[in-house]
């Protein structure tokens, strides 16, 4: 079904009646939700200090987490004291959760604790984005970063970034389950941020690609990615896009046995077996939940968000315009 459904979203495959009528319907919800905030029914939070919403409208992951990371840490640079915010998609607990470097994936989901390890900032996961964004300013925090929450309309967000992945786009423009969109097109979002697979820092255009050459193991061993140029590897992916791992390692010149996985997949040991025996190459994303469970030839490939001068001007331009929150 999800090959499917990828297939309508992304392949030019056109949906069924169905798909079309549940598509509409979404929309009418969608949309009357929206009209709630909007009228005054229902009304967004404050928390206090800006809020820097991270988001895309398509279903499945761009690239947001690596960007959430880049600019946590260029917010740092510029005097800010930024703290993480998020749902913890995936994570097994319940009710909010103070997630630091020693925090397991199961307890606080992958993304909040690869945020916490890479920046060793404030990260709180509450499905009450609300109470999550108070948790980290409670603890220090003077702007916060919400990581996915364009569609949690309940939280105040000064600034809105859309992250739109180039090479897939909004596929064939329809609303879930027709299309891959969580909303219609939004006219309050400040900042589109475009996820490249190779960056050009002439780009006029707000954009990132994710750099890595360099794979870890469990141990502390590490190896140039270039390294491996020529030996063929199983591939693990659960991500919203595997493809765009498998195509990377391809580009590194290394023979790709494909694994992919849903996004936030809860692995298993026997998710890891496989009949021929090969090195695992893996995302870090996906190492958080597998480090206890993988072969002993195991790596994983870091990446870094590498931004464009424009991107981050842009987003220095929206922080200087609000009232009295000069830094740097």
């Amino acid at each position: 079904m999800a090959a499917r459904l990828q297939d309508i979203w992304y392949g030019g495959r056109e949906p069924g009646l169905a798909l079309r009528a549940l598509a509409a319907l979404y929309g009418a919800v969608v949309g009357l939700r929206r009209a709630a905030y909007r009228r005054g029914w229902l009304r967004a939070q404050r928390v206090g200090a800006p809020v820097i919403v991270v988001g895309n409208r398509v279903a499945g992951g761009s690239g947001k987490t690596p960007l959430v990371i880049a600019l946590v840490e260029h917010l740092a640079a510029q005097g800010w004291n930024p703290g993480v915010v998020s749902r913890g998609y995936g994570r097994t607990s319940r009710g909010p959760v103070e997630v630091d470097a020693h925090t397991s994936a199961a307890q606080g989901g992958d993304e909040p604790v690869l945020i916490a390890r890479r920046t060793d900032v404030p990260v709180v996961v509450d499905a009450d984005r609300v109470a999550a964004a108070r948790g980290v300013i409670e603890r220090g925090a003077d702007v916060v970063v919400a990581d996915d929450g364009l569609q949690h309309l309940r939280l105040h967000g000064d600034i809105r970034i859309e992250v739109i992945d180039a090479e897939r786009g909004h596929g064939n423009g329809r609303l879930l389950p027709a299309g891959p969109l969580r909303e219609p097109e939004r006219a309050d979002i400040d900042l589109r941020v475009f996820h490249r697979a190779a960056l050009d820092v002439n780009d006029p255009t707000p954009a990132f690609a994710l750099i890595g050459d360099t794979l870890c193991a469990g141990d502390g061993r590490s190896e140039k990615l270039a390294a491996w140029r020529g030996r063929r590897v199983h591939a693990v992916a659960g991500i919203g896009h595997p493809a765009r791992f498998f195509q990377s390692l391809r580009a590194a010149g290394i023979e790709v046995v494909e694994h992919a996985f849903t996004d936030h997949h809860a692995f298993v040991a026997e998710d890891l077996l496989f009949t021929e025996r090969l090195p695992t190459l893996m995302t870090e994303k996906d190492w958080m939940k597998c480090a206890a469970i993988a072969p002993a030839d195991a790596w994983y490939l870091p990446v870094t968000a590498r931004c464009t001068p424009s991107l981050l001007a842009g987003l220095d331009g929206l922080l200087a315009r609000l009232p009295g929150r000069a830094h740097g």
